[in-house]
């Protein structure tokens, strides 16, 4: 059940700065509560959740293709998840080589 409801971690460079204030950011499921959230979590990593806050991402219309035409992205649902301050999640630790 952890696994779906954490759908993938959200790596780009504002999550990786929220790093620094213990705040990792994952995509989740959209039916999933923050309770379940934290439990993901924690089973999934081994570390102790703080607080859990959720952000729902409305899709926005695209126009794509040689005529133009209007398609419509997908809803997200994202959880910016704080955790005790001597724990980390390997996921989001990136090295100088992966920078370049």
């Amino acid at each position: 059940m952890t696994q779906t409801i954490l759908v993938k971690p959200v790596i780009t460079e504002k999550s990786i700065n929220r790093v620094r204030d213990q705040l990792y950011t994952f995509e989740v499921e959209k039916g999933a509560n923050k309770h379940q959230i934290k439990e993901a979590v924690e089973k999934l990593f081994s570390v102790n959740v703080k607080s859990v806050k959720t952000i729902n991402r409305v899709g926005k219309e695209k126009r794509v293709g040689r005529m133009r035409r209007a398609t419509q992205m997908a809803n997200r649902r994202y959880a910016l998840v704080k955790i005790a301050k001597d724990q980390t999640i390997d996921a989001f630790s990136i090295t100088p080589e992966q920078t370049k």
